[in-house]
């Protein structure tokens, strides 16, 4: 192989690995960006009432029901929303790992778990 192909093979692969690892980059930065939960509230119960997320994410809870409800976890210190009216909602920034089994403190029997790994 002469000089003139030898370099042009070698620029090859240098744009495929620059390529490659542009393409790795973009990928572990999105993986890495929190996401937004919604949690529905209607019919009297949470849906989902199990979310799995990840420490950072983000968490809403949405009240279609036409009272209010509250998502207060159950473990001290936690989370309270402090009454969700009708058609409201209330956000909450997932800091602490853990299993967070939660209810409404208005309403006993409804119940749910946030899980944040």
């Amino acid at each position: 192989m002469d000089c003139a192909n030898a370099l042009k093979t070698s620029s090859r692969w240098h744009l495929i690995l620059a390529t490659f690892l542009a393409g790795m980059s973009m990928m572990a930065s999105a993986a890495s960006k929190p996401a937004v939960h919604t949690v529905i509230i209607d019919g009297m119960q949470f849906s989902p009432a199990t979310l799995e997320i990840n420490a950072g994410d983000t968490v809403i809870w949405k009240n279609k029901d036409p009272f209010p409800h509250t998502a207060t976890s159950l473990d001290k210190p936690g989370f309270d929303s402090g009454e969700i009216r009708t058609g409201g909602s209330w956000r909450y920034v997932a800091k602490k790992r853990g299993s967070f089994p939660y209810d409404c403190t208005l309403h006993r029997t409804m119940r749910g778990v946030l899980i944040i790994k």
